[in-house]
């Protein structure tokens, strides 16, 4: 199992890690959700993660598709989007990838790893999915 921190890491870049990692069989658990990135301007990421959220919840299409709006649900949903999910190979490893907002107490004493190549590195404009998900109206 691999206890992964997101604090600094880029979502993108995690999440195709995540998503290898989880078609290989691993177990894989993203503490700290809430402190994972998404880069591009601001305007930018605001008005496609609105859309996103609205395909599915205006007027009339109450049947979905649903998007979420709590930080860990939103990367595990970019996750899931890098999963053929909907096979049983990829059925199975989205169901052993975990994320949480903060550290739960099982996991404090476990050693935490960072992925180098998902690091921010400081050269673009970002936003943190904390800010994101109080945007779409997340309470946390």
């Amino acid at each position: 199992m691999q206890v992964i921190d997101g604090t600094g890491h880029i979502l993108g870049r995690l999440a195709t890690y995540v998503a290898k990692q989880a078609l290989e069989g691993e177990e894989i658990v993203i503490v700290n959700a809430e402190k994972i990135l998404v880069t591009g301007s601001r305007d930018n990421i605001l008005a496609d993660y609105k859309q996103r959220r609205n395909r599915g919840v205006t007027g009339r299409n109450r049947k979905g598709p649903y998007y979420p709006r709590m930080p860990d649900r939103l990367v595990r949903r970019s996750i899931r989007g890098m999963i053929p999910y909907q096979q049983p190979r990829g059925k199975a490893a989205y169901e052993k990838v975990m994320t949480y907002i903060g550290v739960p107490k099982e996991y404090e004493s476990v050693e935490h790893i960072t992925i180098e190549n998902a690091k921010y590195k400081g050269s673009t404009k970002k936003m943190s999915m904390e800010d994101l998900s109080r945007y779409l109206g997340a309470e946390f």
